[in-house]
């Protein structure tokens, strides 16, 4: 049990990052340390907490950890006319890479549909990618089907139903089967923090709006394809090899041969392992700057 509450615990995360504008959008970003600067895109329904502990070990790691709320989540603005969709979220990172002073370079790590996002991303500004890290994501938006517990979200009355059950207790139950592998190392107010996270504002309608707009175009997959099949930065990809949504023999495999890696490390955790191996996930990522001379 942690000696916080949950507001205090989001009060604190909050104190640790800082706010700029990206268009008009006010902008929540964790900013640790110097050095190579690594930027983390989370997936839903998390935002950069899902980071901060991993952000804190590549600053260890002589690295500068970034990561940005994307607009509708965490503590980052929730415009109603804002384009929730991975597209848009990749032209809203373009340019709050350039509020953050990345433009002669960033390394790229991304998670959940960050990977989508993420790699849109990269395949537009390649010249700005200095490394690829893939965490736990789907590769194929074409034929990709949500896990059964986030088909609710899509429709209509039952999304806004099923988000009113998503509750600490309820979310405790689901981080404990998907998210982690250790949920005992982990106080409950810190889990819990990720539902107020998700529903701050505006009560997580932004979130839904996010879940009804996945992009399943070819045009997208030919952009992932582009950004993973020999690119000019090095690539690799991290899974939590105990992931029940994005299991590694389908999931994983997947993003192998995409990116015609000879391996895949492999850590022991589920979905949301940034929580629980940031340190592990860390060196790694560190490992491959390394392969890198330094931007400038």
């Amino acid at each position: 049990m942690s000696n916080l509450t949950v507001d205090q615990i989001i009060a604190r995360h909050e104190a640790s990052g800082r706010c700029f504008d990206v268009d008009g959008v006010r902008t929540f970003a964790l900013d640790y340390g110097q050095g190579e600067p690594v930027l983390c895109l989370h997936g839903v329904p998390t935002s950069s907490y899902l980071f901060r502990k991993m952000l804190r070990s590549l600053e260890s790691q002589g690295l500068r950890g970034i990561a940005v709320d994307l607009p509708g989540l965490g503590l980052t603005d929730r415009p109603e006319d804002f384009d929730y969709t991975f597209r848009g979220f990749a032209r809203f990172l373009h340019r709050a890479t350039e509020a953050l002073g990345l433009q002669d370079g960033y390394h790229l790590v991304v998670h959940d549909i960050g990977g989508a996002i993420g790699l849109a991303l990269a395949a537009e500004h390649p010249a700005r990618i200095r490394s690829l890290t893939i965490l736990n994501m789907f590769f194929d938006v074409v034929n990709f089907k949500k896990p059964l517990p986030m088909r609710p979200f899509e429709l209509p009355i039952l999304g806004e139903a099923e988000l009113l059950t998503l509750q600490h207790p309820t979310w405790y139950l689901l981080f404990k089967a998907m998210g982690v592998s250790h949920i005992e190392d982990l106080p409950k107010e810190e889990v819990y923090a990720y539902v107020d996270l998700l529903k701050r504002a505006d009560g997580g309608k932004a979130f839904l709006k996010i879940m009804r707009h996945f992009d399943h175009s070819q045009e997208l997959q030919d952009l992932m394809h582009r950004a993973v099949d020999q690119p000019p930065y090095p690539v690799q990809a991290i899974w939590g090899a105990e992931d029940p949504l994005l299991d590694f023999e389908h999931f994983g495999k997947m993003v192998q041969q995409a990116a015609h890696l000879p391996q895949v490390h492999q850590l022991p955790s589920k979905h949301f392992f940034p929580e629980e191996m940031g340190p592990d996930i860390a060196r790694l990522v560190a490992e491959l700057v390394r392969q890198r001379p330094p931007a400038g």
